[in-house]
């Protein structure tokens, strides 16, 4: 199967540069390139943080973030984590390099290898999960078929479930955590988030005299739902679980953002480094969100809407950043990679096909361009707990959602929870053209896609 590549005209740009080439030795080796943190939340809708409308949660460190740096409004994500994970991590709509639920393939060059060979220090810490997915009684054939952390381009990872699903042990309370090859025996009565957060402040102190790009995954808010160590509960019920924890587990990430961006601040690194908030989907579906509005929004993970895709993304780079500046550009997980080439005066690899374009104008307050329109597609396949998971493919812009399996087209500001189809033998001019753009995009994306078929299956 030969792959079907779209260029959309920024992109062709983008390659046609990169084709060219980029020179880094004639940069001026005196001005420092910017340190790069990306955090990336797991299970966090947009209605979960005050900047967005919460009332239901107490999120200061990244609402203040948002306030003094750049929010977008219109950030989206794959509707699972994995997906999401990949994309990010590569650069590239799903349909192009996608082979199964808690799998990246081994092949695949991720922004470890790119940031580490522009000569940035690197670091993950906090959640793998993309190597060997499937326990030993559900399609084995696919285990052991991911991407080792080892090899994922990083030089240093201190990373929860890396290994195999069964083996994976807890991320919260007691955790089992794999630092450099070797897995840690003193977790006991430790939180998992604690440490994956203190080994980044202390990658950060070790590195800050050149430049770093750090990747946090983080674990929270994903369920088990269980105390943090500012529950009342910890002390002596830390493995307790009850989705009531969501809350705890919510406003403990935005403590742990603030530690790392305290540490940034300590070492007066502040204005030399860029600090990105996103998450991989929406918040999980029991946990119920009370706006400011009065209005209660459920969780959406999993589900092909907005409830499952719109999450938050907040910039914060001191004397870079636009205070307080709010974008509407839809956005996705494929922007970030390009973005954070830009931001670091990193050339586009040369060879390599990338679906997303950079933000970085935007991020500094300038108007920038950037597509009309959005592409999800969605093939988590069977896993543990996921079956009838099937192919979804659909395109939106600001107003409208095409799907290409049922063919309807809807209006998200009018119907968000795409209850009623337009019917477009009756539908307006307006409604027809949105039709019509979008079903050109659906059109342009990897048409001889195929599910991965593991070896030997």
């Amino acid at each position: 199967m030969k792959p079907t590549f779209f260029l959309g005209p920024l992109l062709l740009s983008l390659l046609l540069t990169a084709c060219g080439g980029t020179d880094s030795s004639s940069e001026n080796e005196t001005t420092r390139r910017p340190n790069i943190i990306l955090i990336m939340a797991d299970d966090l809708g947009i209605e979960t943080l005050g900047t967005y409308g919460s009332a239901s949660y107490q999120t200061p460190v990244l609402d203040r973030l948002a306030e003094t740096g750049v929010k977008f409004d219109n950030a989206h994500a794959l509707p699972l984590c994995t997906p999401t994970r990949v994309s990010l991590m590569t650069g590239k709509y799903n349909w192009r390099n996608w082979h199964s639920f808690g799998i990246l393939a081994p092949e695949e060059k991720t922004f470890g290898h790119w940031m580490t060979e522009a000569g940035y220090r690197t670091c993950i810490s906090g959640k793998w999960q993309l190597q060997s997915y499937n326990p030993p009684e559900f399609m084995p054939e696919y285990r052991g078929l991911g991407q080792r952390v080892e090899d994922a381009g990083f030089d240093e990872y201190f990373l929860w479930h890396d290994a195999h699903t069964e083996d994976k042990g807890d991320r919260y309370p007691d955790p089992t955590i794999n630092d450099n090859g070797t897995y840690l025996k003193n977790t006991e009565g430790k939180y998992g988030p604690d440490l994956y957060t203190d080994y980044i402040t202390d990658f950060i102190e070790r590195n800050k005299d050149e430049p770093f790009f750090v990747y946090y995954p983080m674990a929270l808010t994903h369920g088990p739902f269980q105390p943090t160590p500012a529950s009342p509960e910890w002390p002596e019920r830390r493995h307790d679980q009850d989705g009531r924890y969501f809350h705890d587990m919510v406003e403990y990430m935005d403590k742990l953002v603030g530690r790392i961006e305290a540490k940034v601040d300590e070492l007066g690194l502040a204005e030399d480094t860029m600090i990105i908030f996103y998450s991989d989907n929406g918040s999980p579906g029991h946990a119920l969100s009370k706006m400011k509005d009065g209005t209660t929004v459920k969780g959406g993970k999993g589900e092909n809407n907005l409830r499952g895709t719109h999450v938050p993304l907040i910039v914060s780079w001191p004397g870079t950043t636009a205070s307080g500046h709010v974008v509407d550009d839809l956005v996705d997980c494929n922007d970030l990679l390009p973005t954070i080439f830009e931001a670091g005066k990193v050339p586009l690899p040369k060879g390599e096909i990338f679906d997303g374009e950079s933000v970085f104008p935007q991020i500094q307050g300038q108007e920038g361009s950037h597509r009309d329109w959005l592409f999800f597609h969605h093939d988590p396949l069977p896993g543990t707990g996921k079956e009838g998971r099937d192919l979804q493919r659909w395109a939106i812009d600001k107003r409208w959602k095409l799907s290409e399996q049922s063919g309807n087209l809807y209006d998200l500001m009018a119907d968000p929870e795409e209850i009623n189809p337009i019917d477009i033998s009756k539908a307006g001019p307006e409604a027809k053209a949105a039709k019509e753009k979008l079903q050109k995009v659906i059109d342009s994306m990897g048409l001889d896609y195929e599910p991965w078929i593991a070896p030997g299956s």
